[in-house]
């Protein structure tokens, strides 16, 4: 059976084979009713674009830098698989590379190692504060963007902040106003821009973050931090967050083991929701990320600047990320 051509999917759609072209590389000016319209045809016709074609045609390079940071987390190995999907779906191939985001020269290395292949473009995921040093000291001839500092929709509030913000104003509502905080490491600008968000939420409830703990994301360092904190004394302390779940996890742990009750004694939250968040012995409140949906979001923002079909200074959008209720968070003990 004949495959369906762009010139068939016009002419079921009752449009140009222009308007299916626009459609197919991303064109926003075209009226709902129309899309829709060219949508049902596509699936009725099961057209699939012929995207080595199209680059062949256009003479455009189909590959596309990924410098990462920590690939082992749970947080950039599911930003790179959202990555790899989008940029799949749009005819590309992503040259992944791995790097020290707290070493500005490993950092300097990897963007050396993509800029000598023939890329379209180069995504930079490494949210340290060495990468923005190295990104704004280098000059790229190809499109850049970052996953830092993405903004959430409607709002000129960072993913970080609105992160940082939603899981201090829970545990206030629920009556906390002394804290314990884990932040992730200090190199990174998502635990700092987290643990900054959650202090200011905090103070301006007049409630006070009595300690603030770095860790390493690691469930272990959330159990060595929790263990130092409980050994020091509790000091009316009624509620942990901790930046990330893997080290809420540790926490969770540690209180276990020090006989604490959760959330009986104390409540703890963390914020990604990763799979094993609802399999806790006691379930964590998270506040959830969608990392896959941000790895897709820098590439379609990549590639819409490659191919010229947006405005390429356009900020990022991100959905608001929402607060997930589990067992591990309640009311403080009755004094």
């Amino acid at each position: 059976m004949k495959s369906a051509t762009i010139y068939d999917v016009a002419e079921r759609a009752g449009v140009s084979h222009i308007t299916v072209s626009r459609h197919l590389n991303g064109f926003e000016g075209i009226r709902p009713g129309t899309r829709q319209r060219i949508e049902l045809a596509i699936e009725e016709l099961k057209y699939t674009p012929n995207l080595a074609g199209r680059h062949l045609r256009l003479q455009k390079i189909d590959r596309i830098g990924y410098i990462v940071d920590r690939l082992s987390e749970a947080g950039p190995a599911r930003a790179a698989y959202g990555a790899i999907e989008a940029a799949r779906a749009s005819g590309y191939i992503l040259d992944i590379v791995s790097t020290n985001g707290s070493d500005e020269k490993s950092i300097a290395d990897a963007i050396d190692i993509v800029t000598r292949e023939r890329v379209a473009g180069m995504v930079l995921s490494v949210q340290t504060e060495a990468a923005r040093a190295v990104l704004g000291r280098r000059k790229f001839t190809v499109p850049v963007v970052h996953d830092f500092d993405l903004h959430i929709e409607d709002s000129d509030t960072t993913v970080n902040e609105w992160v940082g913000h939603v899981a201090a104003d829970h545990l206030l509502a629920n009556g906390h106003r002394n804290f314990f905080y884990l932040t992730g490491p200090s190199s990174w600008t998502a635990s700092k821009t987290r643990a900054e968000a959650f202090a200011s939420a905090v103070q301006q409830a007049g409630g006070s973050v009595v300690s603030t703990v770095e860790g390493d994301w690691s469930a272990r360092s959330g159990y060595e931090a929790a263990s130092r904190l409980i050994k020091d004394g509790i000091r009316g302390v009624t509620a942990i967050a901790a930046a990330n779940d893997g080290m809420a996890f540790g926490v969770l742990s540690a209180l276990s083991s020090a006989g604490i009750a959760v959330p009986h004694d104390m409540s703890v939250m963390g914020v990604d929701d990763q799979a094993e968040a609802a399999y806790a012995i006691c379930p964590l409140t998270t506040v959830k990320l969608d990392f896959a949906f941000e790895g897709q979001y820098v590439i379609a923002k990549l590639i819409a600047q490659i191919e010229k079909t947006t405005s390429a200074s356009a900020p990022s959008r991100i959905p608001r990320p929402p607060l997930v209720v589990r067992a591990s968070t309640g009311p403080p003990p009755t004094q």
